[in-house]
């Protein structure tokens, strides 16, 4: 198996956390960093593009996918498929990528067994009130829908603790340099 843990780098949070804009500050940063695109099932919406926003697989090749080992996660959501193609991640690395993924906790556990000496970084939000105000300022959810992330939310920054790092995002731009540090560090 090829050997890519050192230029592996998982990036988890709640939703509302800012770990979206983290990483894209990151990318911005470092053109060294390369974020993973990931497949699914859903039909592209709106002005995505395959291979850019995601790589948009039919059931059947996703599942065939599965069978051949050909992701490095995946975890299925409603009746859609999502996951992380490993030929997409090593193609990344041997061209000198370090290759950012930016999963929820579940996927992020299943990369740490696959790849230990992968880096994984837990963004939490400074409080639980901060979150919540920040979810409902995006003003794009419900308030169910909102209740039902922080329900989520809560289970996710218990499991901060498996993770390498915590940053802490409570000014954006001492979280991005924090992650930035951690992660040039690391490949050293």
């Amino acid at each position: 198996m090829y050997d890519f843990d050192s230029n592996l780098v998982v990036v988890s949070g709640p939703s509302g956390a800012g770990k979206d804009t983290i990483v894209s500050r990151l990318l911005e940063k470092d053109d060294s960093f390369s974020l993973s695109v990931s497949a699914t099932t859903r039909a592209p919406r709106g002005e995505e593009v395959d291979g850019e926003n995601y790589y948009f697989l039919t059931v059947e090749q996703f599942e065939e996918k599965i069978s051949n080992n050909g992701f490095v996660e995946y975890a299925k959501y409603g009746s859609n498929y999502y996951g992380t193609l490993k030929c997409d991640v090593e193609a990344r690395i041997e061209n000198g990528k370090t290759v950012i993924l930016v999963i929820e906790v579940n996927g992020a556990a299943n990369i740490k067994k696959l790849y230990p000496g992968s880096l994984s970084i837990f963004v939490m939000p400074p409080s639980e009130t901060v979150l919540e105000n920040r979810l409902r300022n995006r003003q794009t959810d419900s308030e169910e829908a909102i209740l039902k992330r922080m329900d989520i939310a809560k289970t996710e920054i218990s499991r901060s603790k498996d993770y390498d790092y915590i940053v802490i995002n409570d000014e954006l731009d001492k979280a991005v340099e924090d992650a930035y540090e951690i992660i040039k560090n690391q490949r050293k």
